[in-house]
């Protein structure tokens, strides 16, 4: 069977691609492995579908080249996807950072994208697994259900995150068969692993949070952290992972709005016990590990000087060094993925071969936590789909 555009991958950005390609005639197949599309989009959000950001621009992203995603997030914006929302009466509501949720669940979204498929001619198959793909005059994809020729083909298949879903590094596998680069594949948006002795007494704290401000290489995040039995996750451990590198340490301020030398030298607190000034803007539980690992609590006038600068500093500087993360299995997000030189910004076609799209996770543009990601997936098909 002939086709104008092939996709491989029914997630958010192959749909979006197979909207737009389908809308200027085309005729468009979906191939997608899984017996159901939109997987990702289903259980995020916790179901809910956080699925784009007010804020989002390029400074939101993580690549080798920071401009790559410039053309694309500057074509289709978030305000077009809040109006494809709006048109399909889905109510939805801001979060805290300008995320966006539906009201309802996910599905709502993944119907809304199946609509739009359906009114535009778009064929999807799923239960679909490609087992070969060649091109000579025409791509040729093999799959279990067929062989299926098409002048052009985009690859959004999604990065290595969550494999028990059914993702694998197929997207990255039709890159080199091609040619075209793939930079280092690392988790990110991921729980962190700390199992040094000395951060022991703090797994024991597994399910309590604080707020925190986080920061690694110069980059900072503030938002909650949890502790968990294996180290720390949270908004905004998650947020840092994806900057973050085996080897090297993160640094946690506790108090970020607080001033301890002043909290400390009041004259109504130097007689008061130190947990009883830090209960006030910590957990208990938390207080109370920290400081018996540093002594115990005393009043504060029972300390020098030095000890209580010394304390303010630990508890603004708080350096961690995780000894790993929770791998691709509980990763939001791959980091890396197709080289962006490969590829035409304009387009998101490659290069070298002409006919080529890669949109989506695949490629080396990795979002922030927050829906941040998924308007890349909707501005990167968006623009594949003017071209495929």
């Amino acid at each position: 069977m002939k086709f104008d555009a092939v996709i491989i991958g029914a997630g958010a950005a192959g749909l979006m691609c197979a909207i737009e390609a389908g809308k200027r005639s085309r005729r468009v197949l979906v191939i997608e492995r899984n017996s159901v599309v939109g997987e990702k989009i289903r259980i995020s959000g916790g179901g809910r579908c956080n699925f784009t950001n007010r804020n989002a621009d390029h400074s939101n992203y993580i690549s080798a080249n920071p401009h790559f995603c410039k053309s694309a997030m500057a074509r289709f914006t978030t305000n077009d996807f809040i109006s494809l929302v709006e048109k399909h009466g889905i109510p939805f509501h801001e979060k805290k950072l300008g995320q966006l949720f539906c009201d309802g669940r996910s599905q709502q979204i993944i119907e809304m994208l199946l609509k739009e498929c359906f009114d535009a001619g778009v064929e999807i198959k799923t239960g679909c697994e490609t087992k070969e793909l060649n091109k000579d005059d025409l791509f040729s994809i093999s799959t279990t259900q067929g062989t299926f020729q098409s002048h052009s083909l985009a690859i959004a298949t999604g990065g290595l995150s969550i494999p028990q879903m059914g993702a694998t590094n197929f997207g990255y596998r039709i890159a080199k068969q091609f040619g075209l680069r793939v930079g280092p594949l690392r988790p990110g948006l991921v729980p962190v692993q700390v199992q040094t002795e000395d951060f022991a007494p703090f797994r024991e704290l597994s399910g309590v949070s604080l707020d925190a401000l986080v920061s690694c290489k110069g980059v900072s995040f503030r938002e909650n952290i949890l502790f968990t039995h294996r180290g720390l996750s949270g908004p905004a451990i998650l947020q840092i992972s994806s900057f973050w590198h085996e080897g090297e340490s993160i640094s946690i301020d506790l108090l970020p709005d607080v001033n301890t030398h002043n909290l400390f030298r009041d004259p109504g607190n130097i007689a008061k016990e130190i947990n009883v000034l830090l209960n006030q803007f910590l957990p208990k539980r938390f207080v109370e590990t920290w400081l018996r690992l540093r002594g115990g609590s005393h009043p504060v006038n029972r300390h020098s000087s030095g000890e209580l600068d010394d304390l303010a500093k630990s508890l603004h500087g708080w350096t961690i060094t995780p000894t790993g993360s929770e791998g691709f299995g509980k990763a939001e997000v791959t980091v890396g993925g197709v080289d962006t030189d490969e590829l035409s910004s304009k387009t998101m076609e490659s290069k070298n071969i002409p006919g080529l799209f890669f949109i989506g996770e695949v490629v080396d543009v990795t979002g922030w936590l927050g829906g941040y990601n998924f308007q890349w997936a909707w501005a990167s098909g968006w623009v594949a789909g003017q071209f495929i």
